[in-house]
């Protein structure tokens, strides 16, 4: 473990980013979205750290199962601090799943809190093993209504939810979703 683990903690932040985009384009958007409507993820980086107060360590994990590699997408996000991991394999839907899952296993044996931005259930056996050894720190950035089921049952022991939107504040636009708004938070003017 590193002396900036033990020193002052760190926050592992891992997107999957083809979850975010296809569950904003087909759940929210009706589409794919484009570059305007696509979270700025160092707004996402930010708010990490401004929520724990500490050092992250962005991973943003990619499927290279096609060959290629978006390399102006990757160079942007290299520009802001985040380690890009493109992995390829023959199970290409889900190359990715596996390289977040395996992340997350390996977490549990070292120091530092955990950021997961992702709204598929496949990681819950992952991120429940972390919040029940109570000993970090462990969130889930995703909108809140597309959260699996498994993913949002874990609130109740500990994982702490922060809404891409509407806490993070990751858009340049306001998305066209519908949610339950507790009257206190209701203001008109966002539909007049």
């Amino acid at each position: 473990m590193s002396s900036a683990d033990t020193a002052t903690g760190t926050t592992y932040l891992l997107v999957d980013g083809e979850n975010i985009d296809a569950t904003l384009g087909s759940s929210i958007l009706g589409g794919r979205p484009t570059s305007e409507q696509r979270p700025r993820w160092d707004r996402i980086r930010d708010f990490t750290r401004s929520a724990w107060q500490q050092p992250v360590k962005g991973l943003f994990f990619l499927n290279a199962s096609n060959g290629t590699l978006p390399m102006s997408f990757i160079q942007a996000l290299t520009a802001i601090d985040f380690r890009v991991i493109p992995l390829s394999g023959e199970s290409y839907e889900k190359v990715v799943d596996i390289g977040i899952k395996r992340t997350l296993a390996a977490l549990a044996e070292r120091r530092g809190d955990v950021m997961l931005a992702s709204h598929d259930g496949d990681f819950a056996p992952e991120l429940e093993a972390l919040v029940d050894a109570g000993d970090r720190r462990v969130g889930l950035l995703a909108f809140r209504e597309f959260t699996s089921t498994q993913l949002a049952g874990l609130t109740s022991r500990g994982l702490q939810q922060f809404d891409l939107e509407y806490d993070v504040a990751a858009f340049n636009i306001s998305l066209p979703r519908l949610r339950i708004i507790p009257v206190d938070e209701f203001d008109p003017l966002n539909f007049i």
